[in-house]
């Protein structure tokens, strides 16, 4: 395992930028190692735009960030082939899409059928323009971000939509130490924001590799299992988790467990994944929502119910 190393000097470098947000950095880069897609969902301002632009800058690879907005096109995110009378033949104008790191932002402020436009791209990490596809640089990654309070305008993102990305999390407010540090940094320097690469494409490529060699011992998937299949019976839960959910949980566990120095995965590393990987994929029952339930509390009570083995 190499590259272990480079993963912490990721995390000491995005952190220049994120103050007192080690944990969510934490789980952007498990979802970039384990190759998935990261749908931040959170208030105005408390950096979800520089987050996604602090990890492309992290990495020397190219970033695209495409504002969504009522009358953005399918086209504008996958790219049109247009004709050239010059040479008398039809030439693709690539979309924004066709980058390593996407920060699509407000998703959800744009219509179903752009962001259906996404769909290919999230999961065969491709896109087809008149008939024709087109394969997406490694390493790919979206980062998707939308506004829990302001409903005016907006489209919600469908449930097959939301199952494609590996994890939906929120950075939240810092602490007051961390904001102290956070305008000084402001203060002292117009430019604190500006990080410079510590990692090439091919570091995070040999990452990804190295991650799906993490050993998972049969009752650990057999665990893993028993988590998912319980949102699927559980009454108070209309739509469980799907098949994708359950490798995403696999992935991830083992990225988190790559992350920590570890060549296996333990129990810790799924229980620490499942509220950021099953959460957003779970649909309530009408009245688990009178109930005032929520995903993570279903969830939390799956976790203490559900006996974790001893290796």
């Amino acid at each position: 395992m190499e590259k272990q190393g480079l993963v912490h000097k990721m995390l000491e470098h995005m952190e220049q930028v994120i103050i007192g947000k080690r944990e969510v950095l934490e789980l952007v880069i498990v979802a970039l190692i384990s190759e998935g897609h990261i749908l931040l969902e959170d208030v105005p301002g408390v950096g979800k735009t520089t987050l996604a632009n602090a990890l492309a800058h992290t990495i020397h690879s190219g970033f695209s960030r495409i504002q969504f907005t009522p009358d953005t096109l399918p086209s504008d995110i996958t790219g049109m082939t247009i004709y050239n009378m010059q040479n008398g033949q039809f030439e693709l104008v690539k979309g924004q899409i066709m980058n390593h790191i996407i920060l699509a932002d407000e998703i959800n402020r744009t219509s179903p059928k752009t962001q259906a436009s996404l769909l290919e791209a999230m999961e065969e990490r491709q896109v087809t323009v008149d008939g024709k596809s087109y394969q997406l640089p490694q390493p790919f990654m979206v980062i998707a971000t939308q506004n829990p309070i302001d409903y005016l305008g907006t489209y919600n993102l469908p449930e097959a939509q939301l199952d494609r990305f590996l994890m939906k999390i929120s950075i939240g407010y810092p602490d007051k130490k961390s904001e102290i540090k956070m305008v000084q940094a402001f203060l002292e320097d117009s430019n604190w924001k500006q990080i410079d690469y510590v990692v090439e494409e091919a570091d995070i490529i040999a990452m990804i590799k190295e991650v799906q060699l993490v050993k998972v011992h049969p009752d650990l998937i057999d665990y893993l299992l028993r988590l998912v299949e319980e949102t699927r019976n559980n009454s108070a839960i209309n739509l469980g988790a799907s098949p994708r959910a359950t490798l995403a949980l696999s992935r991830s566990s083992q990225a988190l467990a790559y992350m920590n120095g570890r060549d296996f995965v333990i129990p810790d590393d799924i229980r620490k994944m499942v509220i950021p990987v099953l959460a957003h994929r779970l649909v309530l029952s009408s009245e688990a929502k009178l109930n005032k339930q929520t995903p993570e509390k279903l969830l939390k009570v799956i976790l203490s119910k559900i006996k974790q083995p001893t290796l």
